[in-house]
């Protein structure tokens, strides 16, 4: 099997290149490729992401991602992660480091949403494909659809 990270926009749109690795690495790995492949993306496009917030679930809670984040202009909003600190000081203290960013971090709905969108596919979801080209090329058809569908919604909501 394999696990994949794409990058979504506030609408549920994907917006940055795929990222395939074997599902028995953590999904951190996956977090450098991700990251500067939306900044080539946005490069491309003529994008400036200066003072966007990056938000990420606790899987990605770590002081690198925070400073490759912030190092290219952007806002990092990682939820906390615990992970198993029984310092009460330190857990209260990344609780309200992050208490300003709660608001945002609740628009990760978006995101998460898009995620779900991609499990319409059942042939993405159970994966029949033995060629790894196969089954991208069947993701990038699936998210163009997923994309689609926010973009005919739209000129829909403007008629």
């Amino acid at each position: 099997g394999e696990k994949t990270m794409e990058i979504c926009d506030d609408l549920g749109n994907i917006i940055a290149p795929l990222v395939v690795r074997p599902v028995n690495q953590h999904d951190s790995v996956l977090f450098n490729e991700s990251f500067f492949g939306l900044l080539e993306v946005a490069d491309l496009l003529d994008i400036n992401l200066t003072g966007s917030y990056v938000t990420l679930d606790a899987g990605f809670d770590s002081e690198a991602n925070r400073m490759t984040i912030a190092g290219q202009g952007l806002i990092p909003v990682i939820h906390p992660n615990p992970r198993g600190t029984k310092d009460q000081e330190k857990l209260e203290a990344s609780q309200e480091a992050f208490e300003p960013y709660r608001k945002i971090y609740k628009q990760r709905y978006h995101v998460e949403r898009c995620f779900a969108w991609e499990d319409v596919y059942r042939r993405l979801v159970i994966r029949y494909d033995r060629l790894q080209a196969i089954h991208r090329g069947f993701k990038y058809i699936a998210y163009s659809m997923i994309n689609l569908r926010w973009f005919v919604g739209e000129k829909q909501r403007k008629l």
